[in-house]
């Protein structure tokens, strides 16, 4: 967690800034369809030169099934040629029927590439582009993108360019995909529909912890390599206290809960904020996967304070601005902040930021509504991309410039932006609770996976395994 007064959100199109508050870029997870459900993608290009300053692929998706769909569960691929080995790519919307607010785009490399492909644009699209029924398109997607250098595009050589394609018409050298199913296109060679995936190998480098303890003093929390924190400092209200007492534990159904109460009566000195963390910086690619119950209303007192509930993985930054900073964040703000005026939980990969003055460099999703309540969170990362899934669906997906350079820790806090949300000096206390928390080393888990896991520990008794090497 930013150990800053502020924090900036940029979106994935303008990853720098200097500014606070907040932007908007929202994600949210879709459900899957029936099998029977089908797709069609027609394109045009708006650029059908074989060089330009940047690529102007258009397209409208079609439902051809029989049941409406459900577009944040929809996935467009449009294949390229990347410029040179090196290259960066960036998305952009122009304009889009559906609201370029709820349309994404992210870039991701082929396993197998061709003469004439070795990257994708993975167009995807977020609640708000609603549903689609059958027999009805998006209208249309006018979309874009470029080198980060705005270096010349050679489009000739990309698969998925008509030159001649400057009016709508079926397409299939673009994919369209639905949970995870190719229902439209052909891909090139090699990279076809991809298989269900299997499970993978159980013997992966793995931390588990069921956060099986007694209390804060329970010396396997030190044995297992966790840290509560009592060390003064930031984030949140300066000169409050960092509380390992109001770190606990207790059997709820039969299963061990942690945890973390944060409470204030209005001033820095009675403000105690709370947060575990691992010792290690050892855990970088695979799967992050934690269940954790996120509050709305404080346990008792009055409600309103800006509060950020969070897990979250980060390692140090070593100088302002420094390319192998990495943090990686789910937080939920009940009462908004930041610029925000209610409930939001976001998702933020970091590349670096500088805290004075306040310079970020990172890609987020976010999304306004109430999440008290448990719910599952699972990241992935792996090589060029970085996913983030919320109850099983899809969150957010960021790009490869963001991905770790060096490992991290794993954390869990609660802490208090300000105490401009609440002004009252009648004491309060707010609560954010966590089941269980698990990595895999160098896997990429679904969600599916993650809760199979998570039932083979609790079938074998197990509570807690720490098989990761240190770094």
């Amino acid at each position: 967690m930013r150990l800053a007064k502020n924090r900036l959100r940029a979106t994935a199109h303008t990853a720098v800034a200097v500014a606070m508050g907040a932007a908007a870029l929202t994600a949210l997870p879709g459900t899957a369809s029936a099998a029977a459900d089908g797709l069609s993608v027609q394109y045009r290009t708006s650029a059908s030169g074989a060089g330009a300053d940047q690529a102007e692929p258009w397209f409208k998706v079609k439902n051809t099934g029989g049941a409406a769909v459900q577009l944040s569960g929809v996935k467009v691929r449009y294949y390229f040629k990347a410029d040179s080995a090196g290259a960066n790519y960036r998305f952009a919307c122009s304009w889009a029927v559906k609201g370029c607010a709820n349309v994404t785009g992210t870039f991701g490399t082929l396993a197998t590439p061709t003469a004439t492909a070795d990257r994708y644009l993975e167009i995807g699209f977020t609640s708000g582009a609603g549903s689609l029924a059958p027999g009805a398109d998006t209208g249309d997607l006018q979309l874009r993108f470029h080198q980060a250098n705005w270096a010349s595009l050679n489009q000739s050589d990309d698969y998925s360019f008509g030159a001649a394609q400057t009016s709508y018409g079926d397409w299939s050298k673009v994919t369209a995909h639905l949970a995870g199913a190719t229902l439209w296109g052909q891909a090139p060679g090699g990279n076809g529909p991809t298989d269900p995936p299997t499970d993978p190998p159980a013997d992966a480098a793995t931390l588990f912890d069921d956060f099986n303890y007694s209390g804060h003093t329970d010396p396997r929390i030190s044995a297992n390599g966790w840290n509560v924190r009592s060390n003064s400092g930031g984030p949140g209200v300066p000169g409050a206290t960092w509380a390992p007492e109001k770190v606990t534990f207790a059997s709820t159904g039969g299963n061990s809960i942690m945890n973390l109460e944060t409470s204030t009566a209005g001033t820095a000195a009675s403000t105690k904020q709370t947060e575990i963390l691992t010792r290690a910086m050892k855990f970088k690619n695979g799967t992050y996967a934690a269940r954790v119950r996120f509050s709305d209303a404080p346990k008792y007192g009055p409600d309103g304070d800006r509060l950020v509930q969070t897990f979250f993985t980060i390692n140090d930054l070593k100088a302002p601005m420094a390319d192998d900073y990495a943090e990686y964040d789910f937080e939920y703000l009940p009462n908004g902040g930041w610029g925000e005026p209610a409930n939001i939980l976001y998702t933020t990969s970091w590349e670096t930021y500088q805290a004075d003055p306040w310079v970020a460099v990172n890609q987020h999703s976010e999304v306004r509504q109430s999440y008290s309540g448990w719910h599952d969170l699972v990241l992935t990362i792996d090589n060029s991309t970085i996913r983030y899934y919320v109850d099983g669906q899809h969150f957010g997906t960021h790009d490869a410039a963001y991905l770790p350079e060096r490992p991290m820790s794993i954390n869990f806090n609660q802490w208090l932006i300000d105490l401009a949300g609440q002004t009252s000096t009648t004491a309060r206390a707010y609560d954010q609770q966590v089941d269980y928390v698990l990595h895999v080393k160098d896997q990429v888990l679904t969600p599916a996976q993650v809760t199979a896991r998570l039932n083979a520990y609790r079938s074998a008794g197990t509570t807690f395994q720490d098989t990761v090497p240190g770094s």
